[in-house]
């Protein structure tokens, strides 16, 4: 009833107009409703805020088109032919011919570079085959493509023949088709690895198997497809599938191609409650960036002579902003993709706030990522027989997938370490050796205080303050009496949020609610 309350008042009073440091970031803020300034100057919110209406009728074009496709060309609902291997999926010609337009619109001449990106990784998987090579090359060709976009920003049709120079003046609606071609690697990547294990003795199913309807979602991404299905039409289909091209949430090709032979039935009340909760995320993201100016305050640093509490209030409210803008606009495509019958995995599936365990930050931030990541990275390097090793690789190819720069370099390394305490205490203060000791949950809950600060740190330096104002804030914590002051309150209060937080998974637990995070 107090401490939240008292955060969003000293984050007010960090941004109000009467703060000094007001001037030295009021540039960034625009004009907003009932007569308040607008913090609009996340690059990428304000991307997705000031297209939302753009996309919306996009959606709304797509929606009744692929609807009535369905209708006309789709086998009758009554009978099993879809799931015949010799009864194509029909609806991949309309996502491919929906997916061309949307592109061309998107990214102009530029498509034509994806499709030869696609196409070369669409032959790796067929010249592979069964190949023990087919998986290393897919990788190898996936992260140089990643490099390359990064290091030529997309490519000029010119760099390759003066005669295309001409293909240059056509970028479409944004010319930096490479940022959101990364969600698309993963699609590649899952193609291929997916094909390659169709063929694999420790994957490989029985035409029965193939046969059967998958009875949960785990066995839609870990049975096969057909052999058929592994075909340029139902590659490309999934590789450019317009609802999800731009941000996601990512599938697997099998769970794809499984939810097109065997579609599931999405009850209206479930749509209607994932448009209540878009629109109020959405109306929460207004209110905040009407009432605190948080990431303009970040940007330009402009905390001089702001207490410490106040400034850790700033860094604490950017990190729930960045979980807030990327909840919106993953939910946003996901709901899309719900309205045309394909459901992904739902990313964010806990407040970015109720997390104690570094562990189980990642596995309810960005879900379907770590998914992908298990499937395609961790399980292949051994799974938890080496977690204290392949975590570097895992956090190394999370911070290059994401951006090329050492900041991000930086804060993936970070979280390898940070993660190593806890998989260290939790194997020398296991609930089976120490669970029957009456303070085994205030021990779990000083773990707990320290997760929770080295994650805040790790995600500072990735994608708030950077190295430098991490460093500074650090220093400013340990240099005076308020700052211990003001540490050992967070600390205390922490600690009381571990508790918290522990209780809401124990009511979880007898809800039958068991998400692993």
């Amino acid at each position: 009833m107090f401490c939240v309350p008292y955060m969003f008042k000293t984050a007010h009073e960090a941004s109000s107009v009467d703060n000094p440091n007001y001037e030295k970031y009021q540039h960034l803020l625009s004009d907003g409703f009932f007569g308040y300034k607008l913090d609009n100057s996340d690059g990428q919110w304000a991307g997705f805020r000031n297209n939302l209406p753009k996309l919306l009728i996009v959606a709304s074009i797509y929606l009744p088109l692929s609807h009535l496709f369905s209708s006309f060309f789709m086998p009758s609902k009554t009978t099993n032919s879809l799931k015949s291997p010799q009864q194509p999926l029909v609806r991949t010609y309309f996502f491919l011919a929906f997916s061309a337009i949307y592109l061309y619109f998107m990214y102009g001449n530029s498509i034509l570079k994806i499709m030869l990106i696609v196409s070369t990784n669409f032959a790796i998987a067929k010249l592979g085959r069964n190949a023990r090579w087919m998986p290393a090359a897919t990788w190898a060709f996936n992260i140089a493509v990643l490099f390359l976009n990064e290091g030529y920003k997309g490519y000029n049709f010119s760099d390759f023949h003066d005669a295309l120079t001409w293909l240059d003046d056509n970028t479409g609606m944004d010319r930096r088709w490479d940022v959101h071609f990364n969600f698309t690697m993963l699609r590649l990547v899952s193609f291929n690895l997916d094909y390659y294990w169709s063929f694999n003795s420790d994957h490989q199913h029985t035409m029965e198997d193939r046969d059967r309807t998958p009875s949960n979602d785990k066995e839609r991404v870990t049975q096969p497809a057909f052999a058929g299905d592994y075909c340029f039409t139902y590659y490309v289909a999934f590789a450019l599938y317009a609802p999800l091209y731009v941000a996601g949430p990512i599938m697997t090709f099998n769970d794809f191609i499984s939810q097109l032979r065997y579609p599931k039935t999405i009850p209206a009340k479930t749509l209607l409650m994932w448009v209540g909760r878009l629109i109020f995320s959405l109306l929460t993201m207004e209110f905040v960036n009407h009432y605190m100016y948080m990431v303009a305050i970040s940007k330009t640093q402009a905390w001089d002579d702001d207490t410490i509490l106040q400034i850790a209030m700033i860094v604490l409210f950017n990190l729930v902003l960045i979980w807030l803008k990327l909840l919106i606009i993953w939910r946003f495509f996901r709901l899309w993709a719900l309205f045309d019958g394909i459901e992904a995995p739902e990313n964010m599936i806990r407040c970015v706030t109720n997390n104690y365990s570094a562990l189980g930050f990642w596995r309810s931030w960005h879900k379907s990522f770590n998914l992908w990541i298990i499937r395609y990275i961790y399980v292949p390097l051994g799974g938890t027989r080496n977690a204290m090793y392949n975590i570097w690789v895992v956090f190394t190819f999370v911070a290059i997938w994401h951006d090329i720069n050492l900041k991000l370099l930086a804060w993936g390394w970070m979280i390898s370490l940070f993660i190593l305490p806890e998989i260290i205490a939790g194997r020398v203060f296991s609930k089976q050796k120490w669970g029957t000791w009456p303070y085994y949950r205030h021990l779990c809950a000083v773990g707990a205080v320290g997760n929770i600060i080295l994650m805040i740190i790790a995600n500072m330096v990735g994608f708030c303050t950077g190295l430098e104002g991490t460093k500074m804030l650090i220093a400013e914590m340990f240099s005076s009496t308020q700052g211990y002051i003001t540490l050992l309150g967070c600390l205390g209060a922490l600690f009381v949020c571990a508790q918290i937080q522990f209780e809401v998974r124990e009511s979880e637990k007898r809800r039958g609610i068991f998400l692993n995070c």
